[in-house]
C-alpha cells in the first residue's frame, strides 16, 4: 500500500474519533451494548472475515459441527464488539468505576506479589483474548504501570488518540520495530513488559511450533527477551465472565525457562510451551479470542496455503485478511 495523504489521515482520523467519542458519551451499559450490536453486525456482513474464522476453527476444532464453530465465531466478533464499547469509556475511566469492570481474584494478586519479590523483571504473556486492552489499561490503576510491546497504527494522528487512552495511568508503549534493546533494558531493571504472542509472524521474525495441532508461525521475541534478561514469565487474560458480569483477570502458572545450552533451541522450546499457555486460555474461552486473524498464514517451505480456496480446478490464494486487531479496533 501506498503512502496515505494528508487528507485520507485526516478523514480516518475524524471518523475514528467522532465514533469513539459519540460511543463515549453513552453510560457504560449502552456503549458496551452498541458495541456488541457492531459485533453481531459484523459477523453478519464481513463475509471475508467470517470465512477465515471459519476456516481457523476448523482447524483448531475439527470434532465441531458446523453450528458450533458458526457461534464460536458470532461471539468472537461480540466480544471485539463489547472491548470496543469499553475502551469508548477509557476518557472518563476512575479506580472506582474500573472496579465495576475488572476483577483480580486474591490468588492472581498474590502471584504478581510473588513475581515481583524474585527481584527480576516481569513479562505478561497474553493474547487478543477478552478484554486485552482493559486487562492492561486496569493493571496500571490497581496495580502498577506497565510498558507493552505494539504495532504503531498506520494512521499517525489515531496512533496519538489510541495512545492518549492507553497511557492515561501511566503505562507506556514501546514500538515493536525498535523493541529490543527497550524491552530488555526495562526487564533488566525489574520492569513488567506486556506481550501479545498470539499472532502469524514472518518466518525471519519467529519460529515454527504447535498451535492447536498445526505449526504456526510463531513471534521468537518473548522468548528471547525472558531468556536474555532472566525475566519472569506469567501467562494471563483478562476475558469476560458472564456469571460477575466483569472481566476477570486470570495469571499464571509462572512458565519456568528451559536451558539446553543451545540458544537456537532455548528459543524453540520455550516459544513452544509460551504458545502452548496461549491455547489452554483459547480453549478455555473459544469464544473470545480473535478467530478472525490468518493464524496458520505463514507456513514451512514447500506448504501450500492454508486459507487458498478452491474453486473449480483452480486454487485462489486467499487475500490478506491479516487485520491487526489494532487496526479492527481502532485501539
Amino acid at each position: 500500500m501506498g503512502k496515505k495523504g494528508k487528507a485520507q489521515i485526516f478523514i480516518e482520523y475524524a471518523a475514528a474519533r467522532a465514533f469513539l467519542s459519540g460511543l463515549g458519551m453513552l453510560p457504560r451499559p449502552l456503549a458496551t451494548a452498541v458495541g456488541r450490536g457492531i459485533g453481531h453486525a459484523a459477523y453478519a456482513l464481513a463475509g471475508g472475515l467470517r470465512r477465515t474464522g471459519l476456516r481457523n476453527l476448523e482447524l483448531a476444532f475439527p470434532e465441531k459441527s458446523v453450528q458450533e464453530r458458526k457461534e464460536i465465531l458470532r461471539g468472537s466478533f461480540v466480544s471485539l464488539g463489547r472491548q470496543l464499547g469499553e475502551v469508548s469509556q477509557f476518557p472518563r475511566a476512575t479506580p472506582e468505576r474500573l472496579r465495576a469492570v475488572v476483577e483480580y481474584d486474591s490468588e492472581d494478586v498474590k502471584l504478581l506479589d510473588l513475581a515481583r519479590e524474585r527481584g527480576r523483571g516481569v513479562i505478561f504473556l497474553t493474547s487478543h483474548l477478552g478484554a486485552w486492552e482493559i486487562l492492561c489499561f486496569a493493571h496500571s490503576v490497581f496495580y502498577e504501570p506497565l510498558s507493552f510491546l505494539v504495532r504503531p497504527i498506520d494512521n499517525p494522528r489515531i496512533e496519538e488518540l489510541v495512545e492518549g487512552l492507553r497511557t492515561r495511568f501511566g503505562n507506556q508503549p514501546i514500538d515493536k520495530k525498535a523493541a529490543a534493546r527497550t524491552a530488555m533494558r526495562l526487564l533488566r531493571q525489574g520492569g513488567t513488559l506486556g506481550v501479545l504472542a498470539d499472532l502469524n509472524t514472518q518466518e525471519r521474525e519467529g519460529v515454527f511450533v504447535p498451535f492447536f495441532g498445526h505449526l504456526a508461525c510463531t513471534t521468537a521475541g518473548a522468548a528471547t527477551l525472558a531468556l536474555r534478561t532472566d525475566a519472569t514469565v506469567i501467562p494471563v487474560c483478562a476475558p469476560w465472565d458472564e456469571k460477575r458480569r466483569r472481566f476477570v483477570f486470570h495469571g499464571g502458572p509462572v512458565i519456568e525457562l528451559v536451558r539446553t545450552g543451545d540458544a537456537a533451541r532455548d528459543v524453540e522450546i520455550n516459544t513452544e510451551r509460551f504458545t502452548a499457555a496461549i491455547e489452554g486460555h483459547i480453549r478455555a474461552y473459544p469464544d473470545q479470542w480473535l478467530w478472525i486473524h490468518k493464524r496458520w498464514k505463514t507456513r514451512p517451505a514447500g506448504e501450500s496455503d492454508i486459507y487458498a480456496r478452491p474453486v473449480k480446478n483452480h486454487t485462489i490464494t486467499s487475500a490478506t485478511h491479516d487485520t491487526p486487531p489494532e487496526e479492527i479496533l481502532k485501539t
